[in-house]
């Protein structure tokens, strides 16, 4: 009976490298086949496979001491789940014309435009200049939208705490939405930005109230709440939907 998976390049499970790597690659064999990229880590306690809803890639993660037949049994168990769910993955959205992207939760189109600046205007974003360059000149727009926004909504919640933060960066993280460091600094994913505008105010809350706690006790969050208000829903969406904001490929 053939194997429902075939191995490729991987590597002795049962190896003394330390950390987390790359392992390695199997695909199981069906309609169509998968690919599903092995790592071992250290820090794991337990058996993981994830998806990435960026570009749908499957990563199988193992302990360090458990043997890789259990984590290809694991591995075949889980497959009916994990087709079902690659079946509702979106695919990546290029940034050009004729692309539908969301500013503050509401869809636009990107057109080419005349002039200097990046125009909004009844559902479409008017992009200047040669199209090789409208994804690059869009971002920074979003980025500079996405400050003002943020720093807004940090300075109203940081007056409200009675705490000042030190300064507020954006990056474009995948692993978090927001963090605040010990001595006072913000940072956000400029990614919010496309997202709808309770959510950006419930992660900049959420980061101005660890200017007073830092960590996610029972104090914490009834300070969230006395900053935001309930904040329930918009960290429901943000684990729900909250990958689909990092579909929108701008390189």
């Amino acid at each position: 009976r053939p194997l429902p998976y075939q191995v490729r390049d991987v590597k002795s499970f049962d190896s003394k490298q330390r950390g987390r790597g790359h392992m390695g690659q199997i695909t199981l064999t069906g309609n169509p086949p998968v690919a599903v990229v092995l790592r071992r880590s250290a820090r794991a306690r337990r058996l993981s496979l994830r998806i990435s809803q960026l570009d749908g890639r499957v990563t199988l993660t193992l302990p360090q001491k458990v043997p890789e037949s259990e984590g290809l049994a694991f591995l075949r168990s889980k497959e009916s789940w994990l087709r079902g769910h690659l079946a509702g993955v979106s695919g990546p959205v290029a940034v050009g014309p004729g692309a539908r992207v969301p500013v503050e939760g509401v869809m636009h189109e990107i057109r080419g435009g005349s002039g200097r600046q990046v125009r909004q205007a009844d559902g479409v974003l008017l992009v200047p200049g040669p199209e090789e360059r409208m994804a690059a000149r869009l971002k920074g727009w979003l980025r500079t939208r996405a400050r003002d926004r943020l720093a807004e909504a940090s300075d109203r919640y940081s007056a409200r705490l009675g705490r000042d933060y030190s300064r507020l960066t954006l990056r474009d993280t995948r692993s978090r939405w927001g963090s605040c460091t010990h001595d006072g600094g913000l940072m956000y994913s400029w990614r919010l930005i496309l997202g709808h505008p309770e959510v950006l105010d419930y992660v900049a809350a959420h980061e101005v109230a660890h200017l007073r706690h830092m960590d996610h006790s029972p104090a914490f969050w009834r300070q969230v709440e006395a900053l935001y208000g309930d904040w329930r829903s918009p960290r429901k969406w943000l684990k729900e939907h909250g990958a689909e904001l990092h579909r929108y490929r701008f390189d």
